[in-house]
């Protein structure tokens, strides 16, 4: 009987041990001990990624504190390329960096790309462009809800020009996913303005020098013209410069996306009247958070909208340094 009772007892004191077992998850996590080495891959080379830039930075001091280490390069095409940015995409999977962040130039053609790098073990993510249907990237950090950007510069023109008038469309890159969606959105909302005639759309590349032409040709072809739509960060320069150089500043009214350098200074002129802009230091930012997490074996999540504003001469007045 003493021995039974010895039995049951060792069981018992078994199973208690067992039910006090936990899953302690933090042994799921890897900790860095190496230098990290990031490549970013833009669309093309353009001023537009330096506040991507300037994210990147300010997240890779934050890492150094906390004592780990980052290199980074950008690897970007020249020129709005699809095969070129393709095989920046291959060759810097063949480098095996500790993370590939890429901004989709065609998703159709990026993505199989993409995958390849995944399937190769690479830590890859999106950032300004996403990437297409089956997409095995771990991330996507930029702006999506481009049909209300494109809405909403509709009722700012519309706006401006007193609901009436010729306009013209510099519609960007004709295979980039935000330029398409722009437009489209922007032709969207002008529709309902019956007294607005688009009469005139051509694509510019992202390329400024293109966007001066094009606007040139139009205001030629035009001279009533009152408006125009610009859907990158090179096309309302390019056209501002056309504008301004044909005595047109203030009486042609431009729209459009993002805020360079020399976008404020016509908006402060009063070239440009409305812009939005993407909050791209965010996706700088937020890129490198995101690959130093994959490195350690933290979950991401599958998108961080970043979101984007509007504004006016008056708002950049308010918080201009």
């Amino acid at each position: 009987m003493k021995k039974l009772c010895l039995a049951l007892a060792v069981i018992a004191m078994a199973s208690t041990a067992a039910a006090d077992q936990k899953l302690d998850q933090s042994t799921l996590l890897k900790p860095v001990n190496k230098t990290l080495k990031f490549v970013f891959i833009a669309k093309l080379v353009h001023p537009w990624y330096d506040v991507v830039d300037e994210g990147i930075r300010a997240a890779i001091a934050e890492y150094k504190k906390d004592g780990i280490n980052i290199e980074y390069k950008w690897d970007s095409p020249s020129t709005a390329d699809v095969a070129e940015h393709v095989k920046k995409i291959e060759a810097n999977t063949s480098a095996r960096p500790d993370g590939l962040a890429v901004a989709c130039l065609d998703p159709s053609a990026d993505t199989q790309a993409l995958n390849d790098a995944v399937k190769a073990g690479l830590n890859v993510i999106t950032f300004d462009t996403d990437s297409g249907p089956g997409s095995l990237r771990k991330a996507y950090v930029g702006h999506s809800n481009f049909r209300a950007d494109g809405l909403v510069l509709a009722d700012e023109l519309a706006k401006k020009i007193g609901g009436k008038g010729k306009i013209g469309i510099l519609s960007g890159s004709p295979g980039a996913p935000n330029h398409v969606a722009w437009v489209a959105a922007f032709k969207e909302g002008i529709a309902k303005y019956k007294d607005i005639k688009v009469v005139f759309e051509r694509p510019d590349n992202d390329d400024l020098q293109q966007a001066v032409d094009l606007t040139e040709q139009a205001l030629q072809a035009n001279p009533d013209i009152a408006g125009f739509f610009c859907c990158n960060a090179s096309n309302p320069i390019g056209a501002a410069r056309a504008i301004t150089n044909a005595g047109k500043a203030g009486k042609v009214a431009i729209v459009g996306i993002a805020l360079m350098p020399e976008t404020v200074k016509y908006m402060l002129n009063g070239t440009i009247y409305a812009q939005v802009e993407q909050r791209q230091w965010e996706e700088g930012y937020w890129s490198v958070k995101y690959l130093v997490a994959l490195n350690q074996n933290h979950t991401v999540p599958a998108e961080h909208q970043t979101g984007s504003m509007l504004y006016h001469a008056e708002d950049l007045k308010k918080v201009l340094k």
